[in-house]
């Protein structure tokens, strides 16, 4: 089904309900305005295949574009809110995006692309009125709804996470299909994680990305209604499962430690009843972390592997993972490799980049053929890694870390992520990060920066507490030689580290020492 299809039959169910303003848009309100809104678009000379761009924040607009995009037949990509204009106009101008709309919240930034990308030819903005902008108003009222003739399906055009560099394109086969055909990731998804149409969904974090866009148009395929935090907050969130009885919903792994600390200095009692499937991704989980995520919520923890650039998806469920701690799902000796930098096959228990094998056509990075090259296993063109290292034990995937990440330190390799757990797990520690920088002796050293729970603890004494901390859980040569304390890490607001920020900070300042 599609928007237009769930309209017909349950036009007054909610589509969207927004978390903490409570503004709901029903499937008929989202079927009409999506419908005019393509249609506006195909009135601009704006054809099938080709590309707009939405910068905005949470808030029921953002779906409505988007299901525009899908029903005309167009890519929509989908710049980070936090961006600089700089980095929009980058991504509207990589993907040769026809037409950008943005809200007033992030007018500071957005006026300022239309001189940094010359070729975008429409600027529609909400909730006020700017030169040079088309008001969103007069879109979403445009006097005809897109024809059934004109309803081709689209998609989303994702973009990387800029966590190793700039952003990337990620293009993938388009669609020969009707807007109303049934999107194969349906399929999919409801067979891996038990999607339901009387589902509520509850999507924590922003659309933009590429995991809540996905699963929110699957969902919203289905009939399901979706329930979107602006913002995520660890208590709110445990009362929107209660206030809207959430059955399904979707983290990541800052999510749950967030929440657990946050329960720890709250008494209240959150009915939890109606949640089935708790859904998560986007970085590894520690293992204490998500032992006691699946001890408090029961065993609905539902994990996939894979990446907005990634050839294919693994899964692992509560009971798996108990049984295997740690991995992130079954992998199958037709599905997943693990190779040595020379591409020579692992034996199991070998460590080493992680390779899935595409299912169908393998993705590629636009405007970009050197990074796609490099994607690709030198002897199997249909192997593809986004950098991941890892190992399989009794045939399930772990992961290590990423490649970029890699410390080494006196010969030996390091991989920061267990680090990192470990500290996460220290009662005092809200959050870690752990790089490498320069050591003349070493070639590198263990460096860790940790935001605490309570700042005032902070201190010499603190630092050498978690150093051996770490030396105890992990071994003396695991820990980090130095902890520096901040009030916050750079985070994106979907939960993945900015370690590259970091890193480059610090050896900046040892060039200038």
């Amino acid at each position: 089904m599609y928007v237009g299809t769930v309209a017909a039959e349950h036009p007054d169910r909610p589509a969207v309900i927004m978390a903490e303003s409570g503004t709901t848009l029903t499937y008929r309100e989202l079927d009409e305005r999506s419908a005019r809104i393509a249609a506006w678009l195909l009135a601009q000379g704006i054809r099938r295949g080709d590309r707009i761009a939405l910068f905005m924040e949470n808030r029921p607009e953002f779906l409505e574009v988007s299901w525009a995009a899908f029903r005309a037949g167009l890519e929509i990509a989908t710049p980070s809110r936090y961006l600089s204009a700089d980095e929009v106009a980058y991504i509207v101008n990589d993907c040769g995006a026809k037409a950008l709309f943005t809200s007033a919240s992030q007018l500071d930034t957005a006026r300022q692309i239309p001189g940094k990308a010359p070729g975008c030819q429409q600027y529609v903005l909400l909730d006020g009125a700017e030169a040079c902008w088309v008001n969103y108003d007069e879109v979403v009222s445009y006097p005809r709804m897109i024809s059934r003739d004109d309803e081709w399906m689209g998609h989303v055009l994702h973009y990387t996470s800029g966590t190793t560099g700039r952003p990337r394109g990620v293009i993938r086969p388009f669609p020969e299909m009707r807007a109303w055909d049934v999107w194969p990731k349906v399929r999919q998804l409801t067979g891996l994680f038990e999607l339901t149409g009387d589902a509520v969904y509850l999507s924590t974090a922003p659309l933009y990305h590429g995991a809540p866009s996905l699963f929110v148009r699957a969902m919203q395929c289905l009939g399901a209604t979706i329930v979107v935090m602006e913002r995520f907050d660890p208590i709110h969130a445990l009362e929107c499962i209660e206030k809207y009885r959430v059955t399904h919903s979707q983290w990541v792994p800052t999510m749950f430690s967030r929440m657990l600390k946050a329960v720890a200095n709250d008494t209240r009692v959150f009915d939890l009843s109606t949640h089935r499937v708790a859904i998560h991704a986007a970085a590894p989980c520690p293992v204490e972390i998500k032992r006691q995520m699946i001890d408090w919520w029961g065993p609905i923890l539902y994990e996939y592997y894979g990446a907005t650039d990634g050839a294919n998806m693994l899964t692992i469920n509560s009971e798996q993972w108990l049984q295997h701690p740690g991995s992130v799902g079954l992998a199958p000796a037709n599905g997943v490799k693990i190779c040595a930098e020379d591409g020579t096959v692992l034996s199991e228990g070998e460590e080493g980049t992680i390779y899935l094998v595409a299912i169908n056509e393998l993705p590629e990075y636009l405007n970009d053929p050197e990074k796609t090259r490099k994607s690709r296993h030198p002897q199997h063109p249909n192997w593809m890694t986004v950098g991941d290292i890892g190992y399989i034990k009794d045939g399930y995937l772990y992961l290590s870390d990423r490649t970029d990440n890699l410390i080494i330190s006196g010969g030996v390799n390091i991989y920061p992520q267990a680090i990192e757990d470990a500290l996460i797990s220290h009662p005092e520690v809200f959050d870690a990060a752990v790089f490498g920088i320069p050591n003349a002796d070493m070639g590198e050293e263990v460096k860790a920066v940790v935001q605490l729970i309570r700042r005032e603890a902070a201190g010499p004494e603190m630092e050498q507490e978690l150093m051996r901390y770490c030396a105890t859980k992990l071994g003396k040569i695991y820990a980090p030689r130095s902890v520096d304390f901040v009030e916050s890490l750079p985070r994106t607001p979907t939960g993945k580290l900015l370690k590259r920020v970091l890193r480059d900070e610090y050896r900046a300042r040892l060039r200038t020492a």
